[in-house]
């Protein structure tokens, strides 16, 4: 029987979302659920509490299966994406030995403390998902990004017994690693029982979270840099050489094999913001927003596009998460006056977000020797015609959206079609399944304005700001 059908698994930082494709690419059905709150703790401890990212996983899958409109057997493959930098350690039978440390945990920064000894395997999010599904203990290369004894240029582990010993890791504790768009494993039973996913169905690799995205956005030509809009927002651009020298970027490993996403510097809990921000305002905006019969995104949209460009001088530094090295760093609003009401606090966070990752990638593009002349931007925030045509005004290029913006799935689903041969390649696969929805062209009064606006106010305001907040540090902690 021909598949006509291809699942992306997407495991994020707040919720997990499982879609159904077709093999052009289309959303056929989906699966949503929301993550439990993070457990966090003294001394920089942030932990995903029980069996919560494949407890997760298994409500999304369910939610999908049950209205998906096809037949099991119609179904070529399913890809494994989730979140990059998390630690998971897993007793002898796949089964957790303590909570999945998050991205955030301070322990991310530094090498594994094996001092737990019901620690058999130490393994990314993907390995731990994946295991789960198919019962191997097999993961890509591409979702070992920070502390792992990991040969970024050469995609594997490293051999030098000096490194695994740096890292504290003994190689019999990892995952044999595969490239992103191979078969893992197949669906076990007992995972086809809880996730209502067809039995022996193929489960491919992937690549972390932001990787995976830049697939499923199309980002496969060096014209364009890819935001990414999540609770880590960062910008990419499409790369063909390992660089581990550079000064405004890293080299992070693509979901393609042997291609490279060059990644720029980020923000910390970025849409996070966002969604502070609404919810800070409460039943008022709660009951605005149902009075006139829209969501309080919509409302609070309607009130920042009768903001002018700019916010009337209002800006946002946004530092809602400190780095572990710097942890004196605090949010701000500055330039308050009496014009300014909640829609000049909205778009100025919209307006901070864009201009702070505009700086981030030119910075990377002017490095790279690259002049893009587009801007993809992915993920929920895209939904937004002000924020896209903010993107657009900021980075002086048109901003364009995808038909899906929920890219990290696609993605997933993408390296399943090229595992299982549902497409020749990814080329292919990205050519078929990636459509471009609409795009936002720049206006010129507001490109010259915010230029203006960073190069002369906005890239000093953190700098200006810092001796005192580390002073409010000492004082408040």
């Amino acid at each position: 029987m021909k598949k006509k059908y291809l699942i992306g698994v997407d495991g994020g930082s707040q919720s997990s979302k499982v879609v159904v494709f077709d093999l052009d690419g289309n959303i056929v059905c989906e699966g949503h659920q929301d993550l439990q709150p993070m457990h966090l703790a003294e001394g920089g401890v942030a932990e995903h509490p029980d069996d919560d990212l494949w407890d997760s996983v298994v409500v999304a899958c369910r939610r999908a299966m049950q209205d998906f409109p096809g037949r099991p057997e119609e179904i070529a493959g399913l890809g494994v994406g989730s979140i990059r930098c998390c630690r998971v350690l897993q007793k002898e039978d796949g089964t957790l030995a303590a909570p999945v440390i998050s991205w955030m945990d301070r322990r991310t920064a530094h090498p594994y403390d094996n001092a737990n000894p019901d620690v058999r395997y130490v393994t990314a999010t993907t390995g731990y998902v994946s295991r789960r599904f198919c019962g191997e203990r097999v993961d890509t290369v591409s979702n070992y990004e920070g502390e792992w004894p990991i040969d970024r240029a050469g995609w594997k582990w490293c051999d030098d017994p000096e490194t695994l010993k740096k890292y504290q890791i003994p190689r019999d504790m990892l995952f044999e690693l595969r490239m992103p768009g191979v078969i893992a494993g197949v669906v076990t039973e007992q995972a086809a029982r809880v996730t209502g996913i067809p039995a022996g169905l193929p489960v491919a690799t992937t690549a972390n979270d932001k990787a995976v995205e830049a697939l499923g956005a199309g980002l496969v030509t060096e014209d364009a840099v890819l935001i990414s809009l999540g609770t880590y927002i960062c910008g990419m651009a499409k790369g063909r050489h390992y660089i581990g020298d550079a000064s405004s970027f890293w080299t992070n490993l693509s979901s393609v094999p042997n291609q490279f996403i060059y990644e720029s510097n980020g923000i910390r809990r970025g849409m996070w913001t966002v969604s502070w921000f609404k919810e800070l305002l409460g039943d008022d905006l709660l009951q605005k927003a149902a009075a006139a019969g829209v969501a309080p995104e919509a409302w609070l949209e309607r009130e920042a596009s009768a903001t002018p460009a700019g916010s009337e001088g209002l800006m946002t530094v946004l530092d809602w998460l400190a780095p572990a090295s710097e942890l004196y760093r605090k949010g701000l609003f500055i330039g308050f006056d009496g014009r300014h009401k909640r829609g000049h606090m909205y778009r100025s966070i919209l307006e901070a977000i864009a201009m702070t990752m505009g700086g981030h990638a030119k910075a990377m593009v002017a490095e790279l020797g690259l002049s893009p002349s587009r801007v993809i931007v992915s993920g929920g925030g895209s939904n937004s015609n002000l924020f896209m045509q903010i993107f657009a005004d900021v980075f002086g290029v048109p901003a364009q959206r995808n038909v899906v913006n929920a890219a990290a799935g696609l993605g997933a689903a993408i390296c399943a079609a090229v595992a299982t041969g549902a497409a020749p390649d990814f080329p292919t696969a990205v050519a078929r399944m990636v459509r471009v929805r609409d795009s936002f062209a720049p206006k010129p009064e507001n490109v010259r304005l915010y230029e203006r606006a960073y190069t002369e106010v906005y890239q000093h305001l953190r700098s200006q700001v810092e001796p005192i907040l580390k002073k409010e540090f000492e004082v408040f902690g």
